[in-house]
Order: structure tokens, then sequence, then C-alpha cells
């Protein structure tokens, strides 16, 4: 198996309720080197951030030899909807996306994580989806300009009504038509939607930039162990396609994984690791 623990990205998922160091020196502690940093309040609130807290961050990855590769607004739970047919709160949502985009470029981080936004349940979803699909090419062209890329993830139906499977993200792709733009593969996304690693491949190949690799029943973002969902089938079909892009363990579960999060980012590890060995050993 060529995959390897140097792909695992760490994540601030679940680091919510720690200061930003504790997320840093666990960072270090758990041997990451490349980080997915999700942008919640305290920590790291992407409309709050001045250039003196961007300076603040440099230097503190900087002393732990920690790089960004991906950079993850929050965009489901709070007021941030990109397709929403409300003109501030699209307008306010893009321009969260554009500040990210120019964050991403201070901090060297190649990619600007997206999601599709939802329309209202009882409106036309064609419009929504042109919304949606106007809104990413917007904030994906100007990324572009900063030298970042983008990547969009499908989310469950209870989160969008437009993208919740691989059919729907490869046609929002080509809507967009952004060469800079690439997919997102989530487990937990993936198995709410009857989906596997195969058909991910099939209508998405290398358009397949990131993948959150996360445990669920099927739903839930749990840590590898804590949920029913086959890591193992799951790292083998990455490898025989090819996969060869970073993971994050992006756990939330029922909230309690704020209480330990180091504890269950080295479940995670501890379970990708023996699922490569047991691939190999199979091999």
């Amino acid at each position: 198996m060529s995959l390897s623990t140097n792909q695992i990205t760490g994540s601030n998922f679940s680091y919510q309720h720690l200061p930003f160091e504790t997320f840093l020196d666990d960072m270090v502690a758990l041997d990451r080197e490349r980080l997915e940093l999700w942008g919640i309040a305290p920590q790291f609130h992407i409309p709050q951030l001045t250039a003196a807290d961007l300076l603040a961050v440099r230097r503190q990855l900087q002393e732990r030899q920690l790089q960004i590769h991906c950079i993850t607004a929050e965009q489901v739970m709070y007021p941030v909807n990109i397709a929403s047919s409300i003109a501030w709160l699209r307008e306010q949502s893009i321009a969260l996306f554009r500040r990210a985009a120019q964050v991403c470029a201070e901090l060297q981080a190649p990619l600007l994580f997206l999601t599709p936004g939802r329309g209202f349940e009882n409106e036309s979803l064609g419009a929504a989806w042109q919304r949606s699909v106007d809104a990413v090419g917007e904030i994906t062209a100007y990324a572009g300009t900063l030298g970042v890329d983008c990547v969009l993830e499908p989310l469950q139906r209870v989160e969008s009504n437009l993208v919740n499977d691989s059919p729907a993200l490869r046609r929002m792709i080509d809507d967009v038509g952004a060469s800079h733009l690439g997919a997102v593969l989530d487990t937990v996304a993936m198995a709410a939607a009857g989906e596997t690693v195969a058909d991910y491949h099939e209508h998405l190949g290398a358009l397949i930039r990131h993948v959150h690799l996360v445990d669920g029943r099927p739903t839930g973002h749990l840590a590898w162990g804590d949920g029913e969902l086959p890591l193992g089938s799951y790292v083998a079909a990455l490898d025989d396609y090819g996969y060869t892009g970073h993971f994050t363990f992006e756990h939330f579960g029922d909230g309690t994984y704020a209480f330990n999060p180091r504890a269950a980012l080295q479940q995670s590890l501890d379970a990708f690791s023996e699922a490569i060995a047991g691939s190999d050993a199979l091999a």
C-alpha cells in the first residue's frame, strides 16, 4: 500500500473549547506536519482576523514547524449560505469566502474548502443551484488570483438540498467550469448517500483533491472505531485508485470529543495505521 500516515493532516475539529496554542502543541505531539484549520470562534474566526492576528499565527506555526494545508471556514452551522435567496446573507457569505481566500494566501495554504449552501425547501431548486454555481465560481475565480485552489464537498441531505452525492458534485464542478476547483470525498456524506469510493472514482476520478476520513453509523462524524464504517475497505479502495492527497479526521460526534480531542485524534491515527498495515499484510 502506498498510503501513509504522513497524508493525515492535523485538525482543530473538536478543539473549540481549548486555546489555539493547545491545539498546535497537540499537533506537534501527534507528529503532524500539515493542518486543516477550521475557522471556528474563538480560535480562528475568519471575519475577525486582523493582520496582527495572522502574523501571530504565522509565528506560532513557524515555531512549531507546522504548515496549513487547507482552511475550512465555518459554513454549515453559522449564518453562512452562498445559495441563499436573501441578498444580504448571500453577499456576506461570499465575502466570508473571499476573506478566507486571502487568509489562505497569507498563511500559504494551497486549499480553500467550500460547500454548496442550500435553497429554501419550498423554492425552485434550479434557482438555488444557479446561485450556488455563481457563488462558487466567483469565490474560486478570486481565490485563483491569489494562487489558492478550492475544493467542494457534498453535504448530507439535512445540511443541503443541492449537492448530496458524487453525480451532483460532478455536475456542479462542471457547471462552475474552473480548472482549479476540485472535489472532496467525505466518508460520512458518502455513506449517508449510499455510495462507495468506487462511485466517487467513477464520477470524479482525479478531481478528488481532499478526503474527510471519518467514522459514522453511518453519520455522526466519529473517531474511527466509534462507528460502523469500513475504514479498511475505504483506504484500500483509495489506494487502488491512486489517491495521493491528504486526509482529515473531522471529529464532531455528540460534542464529547471536545473534552479530550487529542485522544480522539490518536484513536483515529492508530486505526488508520492498522488499516494500512492490514492491507499491506493481505497484499
